[in-house]
């Protein structure tokens, strides 16, 4: 990862994604580290909280989320 937010990334990641396929993509796919750096951000952790009561299926922005054993991948699908 760089050295800039870990949810600054993924929005543009998300973005960048959205405007080169011309569609969003069904998951994200995140490194058990990068979920932990992710959910200190409160408008990330408020998103994910409030998508579901199982953890399992829980989302951002509309966005399923499988988190890994790798450190800090953070990929889309």
């Amino acid at each position: 990862m760089s050295d800039t937010c870990p949810l600054t990334e993924l929005n543009l990641m998300i973005d960048y994604y959205v405007t080169r396929n011309g569609q969003r993509p069904t998951r994200i796919i995140l490194g058990y580290k990068a979920y932990t750096a992710l959910m200190q951000d409160p408008n990330f952790s408020e998103d994910v909280l409030n998508s579901a009561l199982d953890p399992n299926k829980r989302k951002y922005k509309k966005l399923k989320i499988k988190v890994t054993k790798d450190d800090h991948q953070i990929e889309l699908e």
